[in-house]
Parts: C-alpha cells; structure tokens; sequence
C-alpha cells in the first residue's frame, strides 16, 4: 500500500509542468508586480480640501475611471495577450537555449584555459617576487623607529 501511494506520489510529481494547474485567483502569486501597476482612482486624482467638484461629478469621474481601465486592460490583454506571451515565451527560450549552450560552455572553457595561465603566474612570481621580498624585509628588518615626545 506504502509502496502504491510512493508511487503516485512520483508520477504527480513528474507529471508534465505545461499541464499544472493554474490559480485563477491569485495571478500574482510571487507579487512581482505588487507596486507597479496598482493604479486607483484615488492614486491619480485628488481634490485638496476647499477645491471639490459637484459629488455627481466626483462619484462620475470615479466610476468612469474605474470601469475605463478595467475595460481597456482587458481589451489590450485579449488583443495583445497570446501575441505577447509568444513573443516572450520565444525571447526567454533563446535566453535559456544561449545561457545552456553558449555563456555557460564558455565559461567552463575560460576556467579550463585560465587554470595553466594561473600556474604558470604562480610559478612567476614565486620565482622572482618571493626572493625579492625576501631579500627587502632582511634589509628593513634592522630598521627601528623610535618616537619622542618633546616638550
């Protein structure tokens, strides 16, 4: 029984991720657009105190707004939505296909290439800086300082 349940338990999980489910209510569910877009009528528009428009003029403007927007975004996201989604689903597929096989084999080839160049910078500089500032510490090692206070 153990065993059955274990194996479900893999097949959902290797089940295609195209095919998830998706939120219908929660859209947003990494809030990457939590300051962006969130545009009210009151974030737009305000009357400071002693300038106010008729009510019927307020609550009008407030209405229409509202349902403008709304109706305009959904408009916009029917007519460019799937052309967009293509159109980004194909530009961060060249990304990743570009990261996989050219940025990230080139750097394993840099590091390859760049691990002789550093044993070779190495052999360098063990050989002609070490002695060398070997050679200066012995000279300033008998060098003293001696501070006075004069009054």
């Amino acid at each position: 029984m153990a065993e059955e349940q274990t194996e479900l338990e893999e097949r959902i999980i290797i089940k295609d991720q195209h095919t998830k489910e998706i939120d219908l209510v929660n859209r947003d569910p990494k809030h990457i657009n939590e300051d962006v877009v969130k545009v009210d009528f009151e974030d737009v528009i305000a009357e400071p105190v002693g300038t106010y428009s008729f009510d019927g003029v307020w609550k009008t403007s407030y209405t229409t707004f509202t349902v403008s927007k709304y109706w305009c975004y959904r408009l916009l996201s029917a007519i460019l939505g799937i052309p967009l989604a293509v159109v980004w689903g194909f530009l961060f597929a060249l990304i990743s296909f570009c990261h996989i096989w050219a940025v990230v084999p080139c750097i394993k080839s840099y590091l390859i290439e760049i691990q002789c160049v550093s044993r070779i910078y190495s052999l360098c500089i063990h050989t002609f800086c070490d002695p060398l500032f070997e050679a200066l510490s012995k000279i300033c090692s008998n060098i003293r300082v001696a501070l006075r206070k004069e009054i």
